[in-house]
């Protein structure tokens, strides 16, 4: 239970309207057909016609309901640029559950080479293998298996059931034309602020490194093949394929399913669509979708 005057104090320029001694017991979807005034809950510009109809509640809504008359006086409203953002930043400082932030578990095995930095959490069984470095403020959940040499930076999280600098599926025939696996001496590096959800695998490189630069956001059950080099605040969205020695720049959204060719080249704040095939090079500022994906307009 939180006052209601606690949590709109947090926000940055809003608009406030309504009884802020009111007490906030739950956060619930934008239901028209709620009749408590304990609960918080939001809407965006696309459905703040519904606003008409709520009866009851706080809702974290857009600036443009200023312009309607949608505004009832048995609700409160904070009224701000992006509700969205600010719903979330709200169910993180006063709904979800606090963390233990800062335990190792003493069923996950560390080898005796690893660092370890500062304020780090990491789960039952996972392990953390020879030469791995972890940095400060990092959580690692549970089950993951993080594999030698990789690296990880500060105010990285980590989900479940992760597999972290394993060998990538790279192979040559020999001269009795069986295959054999190529050596992968290379390693994972994840930058700073980096979030990584759970069952993905994130293969090392032959040579050289696997990178997550700085924000990237990595979705549940995601490839990402060896030497593959992912630039800043991209987002690799759930059971996208990320091809061997592909770069992908900065600010990029690839939409869930899509695949992305080995070797590719996919430059800064470009969209893959949903379940798209990348079989050729995407240019900046652009969306593409399709198999195979193609060109349908500028961003």
């Amino acid at each position: 239970m939180v006052v209601l005057s606690e949590i709109v104090k947090r926000i940055e320029n809003a608009y406030f309207i309504g009884n802020d001694s009111t007490l906030i017991n739950n956060v619930i979807q934008l239901n028209t057909n709620n009749k408590r005034n304990d609960v918080i809950y939001w809407c965006n510009d696309k459905n703040m016609d519904l606003l008409a109809l709520c009866e009851a509640g706080t809702i974290i809504c857009p600036n443009k309901i200023r312009e309607t008359n949608y505004i009832n006086e048995n609700c409160n409203y904070i009224i701000v640029a992006n509700p969205r953002v600010v719903f979330a930043q709200v169910l993180k400082d006063f709904f979800i559950p606090t963390e233990d932030k800062y335990s190792i578990s003493t069923k996950a095995s560390i080898h005796s080479s690893a660092t370890i930095g500062k304020n780090v959490f990491i789960g039952d069984n996972t392990i953390v293998e020879k030469n791995c470095i972890i940095g400060d403020d990092t959580y690692i959940g549970y089950n993951n298996t993080i594999l030698s040499k990789t690296y990880i930076g500060n105010k990285v999280r980590i989900g479940n059931n992760n597999t972290i600098g394993g060998v990538g599926f790279g192979y040559e025939k020999n001269e009795q034309g069986d295959y054999e696996v190529l050596p992968h001496i290379g390693n994972v590096i994840i930058k700073d602020n980096v979030e990584i959800g759970n069952n993905n695998c994130i293969d090392r490189a032959v040579l050289g490194s696997t990178i997550l630069h700085k924000n990237v956001k990595v979705d549940n059950l995601v490839h990402i093949a060896h030497g593959v080099v992912i630039d800043e605040n991209s987002l690799i969205i759930a059971h996208a394929m990320i091809g061997g020695s592909t770069e992908i720049g900065k600010n990029v959204w690839v939409s869930p399913g899509a695949l992305i060719i080995n070797k590719l080249k996919v430059e800064d704040n470009s969209l893959i669509g949903m379940g798209a095939v990348v079989v050729r090079k995407v240019d900046k500022n652009t969306v593409v979708a399709g198999n195979p994906a193609k060109y349908l307009k500028n961003i």
